[in-house]
């Protein structure tokens, strides 16, 4: 009897050490590509909160996941062939980190799934056929940046009441730009302001910049998202200052490079939130019935040093609702 109950023992044994060994080659180790124009240090707290919310997932770099990143350090040029090194790849998912960098993505492959961490509008830019069903291997998250636009013009003209001219920097081949300034003019024409809108293709162009806008009279600075003005926010945020131009921007990064104020979608939970969407199309979900979801945490800041060196007195209206005060 003894000898039946140990030859069963060591069946049972034996099949769940097989079992075991099945299920161990049968879990795949997820390939991750990461698409970014801007250097990786650049944006080192938006990949930061990608991996936690990775992690918060379950998700174990080097054990269930594994990471391709691929940069093209400022230079735009660089990104096709970046994309299509994680196409020869064959990664299972590519996150892209801005709207270039999505564009560049959806032309080297359709049928690897894109997780777009932000974009303006993923519609007008071509890359969704609708929020609610994107209908192609692209879906993701949406900063709504056209829509910011004209509330932080808004803002501009709180902190200085008498606003009748504001410079507005632009790259005009970032997608989503045209939209952006269409809600900027609707926003001017409601106090009658004149918008000097001013294309910056090339980090050469910032003086330059700056001397037409001083030559304009513009007595403010919208600065819209770029690549270009990202790689180069500390030079802007100086140049503002030497100009004595009270100026708005739409990330985090400016005011903590010594710009005045910023107002946007909080781009770490952005990218924190695709990973979320990286989990779904692991699991069999796809990108074409996942829906784009807009931002739920905004950021206003204030930079009360940078306000103190061009002698601007934020009011105390405005203060009261900042999200966060440098001083």
């Amino acid at each position: 009897m003894d000898k039946k109950i140990f030859v069963f023992a060591l069946g049972a044994l034996l099949f769940a050490v097989s079992l075991t060994a099945e299920a161990q080659q049968a879990t795949k180790i997820a390939r991750i590509g990461f698409l970014s124009t801007t250097s990786l240090t650049a944006v080192s707290a938006r990949i930061e909160a990608f991996r936690q919310g990775l992690r918060d997932l379950g998700y174990v770099e080097g054990k269930n996941i594994v990471f391709e990143w691929r940069s093209a350090e400022g230079k735009a040029d660089l990104l096709q062939e970046l994309a299509a090194e994680l196409v020869r790849l064959n990664v299972d998912i590519i996150v892209t980190a801005g709207a270039g960098d999505t564009k560049v993505a959806k032309n080297a492959t359709n049928t690897i799934p894109i997780v777009m961490a932000q974009d303006g509008d993923p519609v007008a830019s071509g890359f969704v056929a609708s929020l609610a069903r994107p209908g192609r291997n692209i879906t993701g998250l949406s900063t709504l940046a056209p829509e910011l636009s004209g509330k932080q013009l808004d803002l501009l003209k709180e902190v200085i009441p008498k606003l009748t001219r504001v410079a507005v920097f632009a790259t005009s081949t970032r997608v989503g730009n045209a939209q952006s300034l269409k809600e900027i003019e609707l926003a001017a024409g409601a106090f009658k302001a004149k918008v000097q809108y001013l294309d910056l293709l090339a980090p050469k162009d910032i003086e330059t910049a700056f001397r037409e806008a001083r030559k304009g009279r513009s007595e403010a600075l919208l600065v819209l998202q770029s690549p270009v003005f990202f790689a180069q926010r500390k030079q802007i945020a100086d140049l503002a200052i030497k100009s004595q131009l009270p100026a708005i921007y739409p990330q985090t990064e400016y005011p903590e490079a010594g710009g005045l104020m910023c107002y946007g979608a909080n781009t770490p939970d952005l990218f924190r939130r695709a990973a979320t969407y990286v989990d779904k199309i692991l699991k069999g979900r796809t990108p074409a019935d996942l829906p784009v979801e807009q931002p739920v945490k905004f950021e206003f800041i204030v930079n009360l040093k940078a306000a103190k060196a061009i002698g601007l007195t934020i009011p105390p209206n405005v203060l009261v609702r900042a999200d966060r005060v440098i001083k």
